[in-house]
């Protein structure tokens, strides 16, 4: 699935979890590479849940949002479209 983030230098995460929400693929677009794709690759393996947890509520500077919060919202949404 492919979600349009909100209030932060990336503009989309391209993203794919399994039926058991196994986190298989995360791509972002924009931002800061390095970072991100440090983000990407850190995830891949464990449950959307367990994420979502961990970086849930990260803000960049005074931005209310960050990278890995829109992350957050992206597994959230992917989850939902599952049920």
């Amino acid at each position: 699935m492919t979600y349009k983030t909100h209030g932060t230098c990336s503009s989309k995460i391209d993203l794919n979890i399994d039926s058991d929400h196994i986190i298989k693929s995360v791509k972002f677009t924009g931002g800061c590479n390095g970072n991100l794709q440090g983000i990407s690759r850190l995830v891949i393996g464990k449950k959307a849940e367990d994420v979502i947890s961990d970086l849930e509520g990260i803000r960049c500077g005074f931005k209310a949002t960050s990278c890995p919060d829109q992350l957050t919202k992206a597994l959230r949404q992917a989850i939902d479209e599952q049920a």
